[in-house]
């Protein structure tokens, strides 16, 4: 199964053209993650209706990348996600435990283990579900739902020196959708003038 995100397509490409511009990652062995932290401004139809702020550092011999999104379409109540990401140095995923507040809460812990995804999910006003999803790697990408710092990673676990279209098992854990995805570097991006 290919797993296709439209919205997400130009934020791919743009993490991509950022990576591509620093020179870190270009001298950088594959797999490796660099420390980052950053706001992301999110727009619809060239409108403001949230915000990102992200971190990525080292967190004892992994690494942690968590953010926080606030998002108001004005159309029903705002949404606030919460994710923190714990990553081996390759970025292979360990640990995820996320948190959705709408009307409703919504949270889950997933453990990463031999390929193997185990989540627990909560549901406001419901019964507490587990399910187990099976992955061919254990470099699977995390790209969850409104936490676009996800895509740097992807970035960041592309492996540069070969270049060309590479397939990752991929799970989108708000959906617990498992898939494929393919990444290729197009060369740099441009947008509002800047490269």
């Amino acid at each position: 199964m290919k797993v296709r995100i439209a919205s997400a397509l130009s934020i791919l490409s743009l993490a991509f053209g950022l990576a591509l511009s620093l020179s870190a990652q270009k001298s950088a062995p594959a797999g490796v993650l660099l420390q980052d932290k950053g706001k992301f401004n999110i727009l619809v139809d060239g409108k403001s209706v949230g915000k990102e702020e992200f971190e990525i550092a080292p967190n004892g011999a992994g690494w942690l990348a968590k953010g926080s999104t606030e998002i108001n379409t004005g159309e029903g109540p705002a949404a606030q996600v919460t994710g923190n990401l714990t990553l081996q140095s390759n970025g292979a995923p360990m640990a995820y435990d996320w948190i959705s507040k709408t009307d409703k809460t919504s949270s889950a812990h997933i453990i990463f283990a031999n390929g193997i995804a185990k989540i627990a999910l909560e549901v406001q006003g419901t019964k507490p579900y587990e399910q187990e999803l099976t992955f061919n790697s254990p470099l699977i990408a995390v790209l969850d739902n409104n936490l676009y710092h996800h895509y740097e990673l992807l970035a960041r676990i592309y492996d540069w020196s070969k270049r060309g279209p590479q397939t990752l098992p991929v799970l989108i854990p708000q959906e617990i959708t498992p898939g494929t995805i393919t990444a290729e570097a197009t060369g740099s991006a441009s947008s509002g003038g800047k490269n």
